[in-house]
């Protein structure tokens, strides 16, 4: 298990030292216009960990602390292009995607992962994670039934992580309801019989007793023990943590480390959050470069 002495005093490091250009990480996620999750709150981690964050947006959304009402896909072509212009400028150390949409644009981000590691076998090294952003904490279903196999066959090859809450592991793994530890490491094993190579790490954000697990590809299981919170201020943890699990990543911390440095960044990020709106508040993603020393106790969760 994880405890707080397993976390640096001085985390998140900077990524590069101060007189060198930062590397840059790509978010390819929706648009959340109160800034609490997708593209605009994932550029905070990037920026929070010391990276320059690139961002092409998936879908365009009607939403506030309150819940998302609509949303808009973006024309796969017209994605494609951003990606394909900006990627030809600048090589990102890692790549993050989280909601995507439509079955259309699932394609087209498929496709593009596919010829950057045609084009560019330095980029089969870097890392990739996919934040299954499938229905949000407000019940809005953001990704129709029918596109999840395209995700298994088109997708999920070309990603070396995945991030589901107890939900999304069980919409991906046509699972009943998980509702326990054991449950959620089952349902890891059954992903992972269909997609050996992926780093799943199964998050219980909602749970009780939030225990996090990390299935490697060997099969291994590490657990990260948390405890819950009470706050409002909740939206966005899932983007938060599977974004600064990049940051760690890219930065070579070993798997086990980015996880757990990731969960104490979203723990701070919430006990650090300001009261912003009606409904489930934004957390603080910039708490380590506004916060002063002493403040909130490193407790754990997600």
């Amino acid at each position: 298990m994880v405890t707080s002495a397993d976390y640096p005093a001085d985390y998140p490091p900077s990524a590069t030292p101060s007189n060198r250009s930062p590397l840059s990480l790509l978010t390819i996620a929706g648009h959340d216009p109160s800034s609490g999750a997708g593209i605009t709150a994932d550029l905070e981690v990037f920026a929070a960990h010391g990276f320059f964050g690139l961002s092409a947006p998936t879908a365009l959304t009607v939403q506030s602390t309150q819940g998302v009402v609509d949303f808009q896909p973006v024309d796969p072509h017209l994605l494609r292009q951003i990606l394909d212009h900006l990627t030809a400028d600048i090589s990102p150390a890692g790549i993050k995607i989280g909601m995507l949409g439509s079955l259309e644009v699932a394609e087209s981000i498929a496709i593009f992962l596919q010829q950057q590691h045609s084009q560019s076998p330095g980029n089969r090294h870097i890392p990739l994670i996919f934040d299954p952003v499938i229905i949000s904490s407000s019940g809005r279903e953001l990704l129709a039934p029918e596109a999840r196999s395209v995700l298994h066959d088109r997708f999920l090859p070309h990603v070396t992580w995945i991030t589901p809450n107890w939900h999304e592991l069980a919409a991906l793994t046509a699972s009943a309801p998980i509702q326990t530890l054991t449950a959620a490491t089952a349902a890891t094993h059954q992903l992972a019989q269909r997609h050996p190579h992926l780093h799943i790490v199964a998050t219980a954000g909602d749970a009780s007793q939030p225990t996090d697990l990390l299935r490697l590809p060997t099969g291994e299981i590490h657990h990260f023990e948390g405890h819950h919170i009470e706050s409002r201020n909740t939206h966005g943890t899932g983007c938060a943590f599977s974004s600064a699990l990049l940051c760690n990543l890219a930065q070579g911390h070993s798997a086990a480390e980015s996880v757990a440095n990731a969960k104490h960044y979203v723990t701070q990020a919430i006990l650090h959050a300001p009261n912003i709106g009606h409904g489930k508040g934004p957390l603080n993603l910039l708490w380590p470069l506004t916060t002063k020393p002493g403040g909130p106790s490193s407790s754990r969760t997600k």
